[in-house]
């Protein structure tokens, strides 16, 4: 009955787009974020939902969409040099069974980066793409986050829609991607117009905030923690009322901690250091190891190279009762431990030059959506530009994504590589709409830039 339910659903969504070919696209987003093929229990599971919706998304482009005013920007460019750099290291992978396993997903994420620019041409497609993701995060957030308020969260225990510890479904990696969809689901709330922004948007909107920020408590995500720190942080730049605004954030803070799960609180302190904590522990160990890996394969060694890895260090253990507790120190060796950073992720897989591909076509980011954002400000409209809202928004997203995955193995993770999709398209947009105001010029006045008398 489920997988009729979730099929029906699906087949539904699909049949829209026979009258408006976009609707594909916002098809495949749904698909690729809930998964809804591991959902279900028989049928669903043998029907390949990704690769229909992924087809029927580019064939409904190329042979309906219109092409006006469409541009290939320069981090698509980045992206699609990103994708080949990758299909080469996948040839000379250490281990090219695990490696073309891990191939299999990523060049979908990088390619849909790529395309997804390509078909938003109007404010209408920007909304419906951000709303789309939006809610289909919120379909695996909300379902965490009312376990969560019920008590039933927990490190490695809470369970969501599917039985599964990779992509959003990891505890870490859907800490982040909640708390970087945020400020997409105030952009919503604040300029929607597929729902207008009244009592019942903005009741929806805040209940879905309060999940996200549920789900690093449900989770027990270090990762989480400094995510929504950091997004305190930004909303503070951008936020009108900044002493307000601070004083309730500080106030919100204060009201929480008491009922925050002792086990969530044990959990966080161990922030303040890695050497008693083990998953720390063998993170620093595991970068350690990464740097030296690439001293001898500056080219890294392609997808799963850290298979390879092996290391010995001291963990401390403490026993007896408090205050007579002792200190000893064993030894620990571990194997093919994950990387447990983005950063390092590339640079063992990808090497030198596909970190710092990486790493521009990040920075490169954030500083287009800046200029986009000083662009707007100085309009007449200003800040309440919607241009101005969505390059807060993905610019904000991005930051807490770059933050997150210092800690997290998230460098392809196809969500955020949506964001950055986006982003392309939102920088082509207002390139091809929006006029630059004129800059300032020093030269001489000549007799034709005189002004006739009475005009």
């Amino acid at each position: 009955m489920l997988d009729l339910g979730l099929l029906g659903f699906v087949a539904m969504f699909l049949a829209f787009g026979l009258k408006r070919p976009f609707i594909w696209v916002l098809a495949y987003i749904y698909i690729d974020c809930v998964a809804p093929q591991k959902i279900g229990w028989g049928l669903i599971q043998a029907i390949p939902l990704s690769l229909i919706a992924f087809v029927a998304a580019f064939g409904g482009w190329l042979l309906f969409d219109r092409k006006q005013g469409t541009r290939f920007t320069l981090r698509q460019a980045m992206i699609a040099v990103l994708l080949l750099y990758c299909a080469y290291t996948t040839t000379i992978a250490d281990f090219p069974v695990n490696a073309l396993a891990k191939w299999g997903w990523v060049w979908k994420a990088l390619l849909f980066a790529i395309f997804l620019p390509l078909t938003l041409r109007t404010r209408l497609r920007f909304e419906a793409t951000a709303l789309i993701m939006v809610l289909a995060l919120g379909t695996i957030v909300i379902n965490g986050g009312v376990k969560t308020a019920l008590g039933g969260g927990g490190y490695g225990t809470l369970a969501l829609l599917v039985r599964e510890n990779a992509g959003l479904y990891e505890g870490s990696i859907l800490s982040t991607a909640a708390v970087a969809t945020i400020p997409l689901a105030l952009w919503l709330a604040r300029h929607g117009t597929i729902f207008k922004p009244d009592w019942r948007v903005w009741t929806f909107v805040a209940g879905l905030i309060f999940a996200c920020l549920l789900i690093p408590v449900g989770t027990a995500a270090r990762t989480g923690l400094l995510c929504a720190a950091l997004l305190a942080v930004l909303m503070l730049r951008s936020a009108r009322h900044r002493v307000l605004y601070a004083g309730i954030g500080a106030l919100a803070l204060v009201l929480a901690v008491p009922f925050l799960p002792q086990s969530y609180l044990a959990r966080m302190n161990t922030i303040q250091g890695h050497s008693e904590d083990e998953s720390a522990s063998t993170r620093v160990a595991v970068w350690m190891w990464t740097l030296d890996y690439v001293k001898m394969h500056p080219f890294g060694g392609g997808f799963d190279a850290y298979r390879s890895n092996s290391f010995t260090y001291k963990m401390p253990k403490i026993t007896g009762s408090p205050g007579n507790e002792q200190v000893t120190y064993e030894m620990v060796t571990d194997k093919a431990r994950a990387y447990h950073s983005s950063y390092f992720e590339m640079l063992g897989e990808q090497g030198w030059p596909g970190l710092i591909l990486w790493i521009s076509l990040q920075l490169l980011g954030v500083w287009q959506m800046e200029r986009i954002r000083w662009r707007f400000k100085r309009t007449e409209e200003g800040t309440r530009s919607w241009q101005w809202g969505l390059a807060t928004a993905l610019q904000q997203a991005q930051l807490i994504y770059l933050l997150g995955a210092a800690f997290v193995g998230i460098a392809y993770l196809p969500y955020m590589f949506m964001l950055v999709g986006m982003q392309c398209g939102l920088w082509s947009y207002v390139k091809r709409t929006a006029r630059e105001a004129p800059k300032a010029s020093f030269r001489r006045s000549t007799p034709a830039d005189a002004v006739p008398a009475g005009a």
